[in-house]
């Protein structure tokens, strides 16, 4: 055995392993590999995975919960808040936009007649207008005396 311990232990660093070592690494790894994949693949060990993932679920609830309740106390606006009025901001932004297109083509429309047409009864009563004098119950403003 002490041959074989000797033999395994010296050898320098920039040789290979001898082939003892490779089959010792070899049978102590699959060793390994065959264990664990036996502990994994038991029912305690999936049992306890189910336990821990149903605990690990519950308490994210948990804290969920809580911290809805803080931000109730504290009258904080909530994610879902949040989104909901984002969403209203973004209906009331498309109306908006809508309702000004619909604006901009009247107005387009109303202009090619009044241009095709020539200046109408309107406009040629607004130019014959005066310009507007002031309220005659204002007073004319003087410099006050201290």
């Amino acid at each position: 055995m002490s041959r074989l311990m000797q033999a395994a232990f010296t050898y320098s660093p920039e040789s290979t392993p001898p082939e003892v070592m490779r089959e010792i690494r070899n049978s102590t790894l699959q060793a390994l590999g065959e264990s664990w994949n036996e502990y994994l693949r038991s029912p305690q060990f999936q049992e306890n995975m189910k336990q821990w993932m149903e605990n690990a679920i519950a308490f994210r609830q948990m804290t969920n919960d809580f911290m809805a309740r803080v931000r109730r106390e504290m009258q904080a606006p909530s994610r879902d808040d949040i989104e909901a009025i984002q969403q209203n901001v973004q209906h009331m932004e498309t109306r908006i936009l809508k309702q000004i297109e619909t604006l901009a083509k009247q107005i387009n429309g109303l202009n090619q007649r009044t241009s095709a047409s020539g200046p109408g009864p309107a406009a040629r009563a607004s130019a014959k207008r005066p310009a507007p004098r002031p309220a005659k119950n204002q007073r004319p403003k003087t410099a006050r005396k201290s």
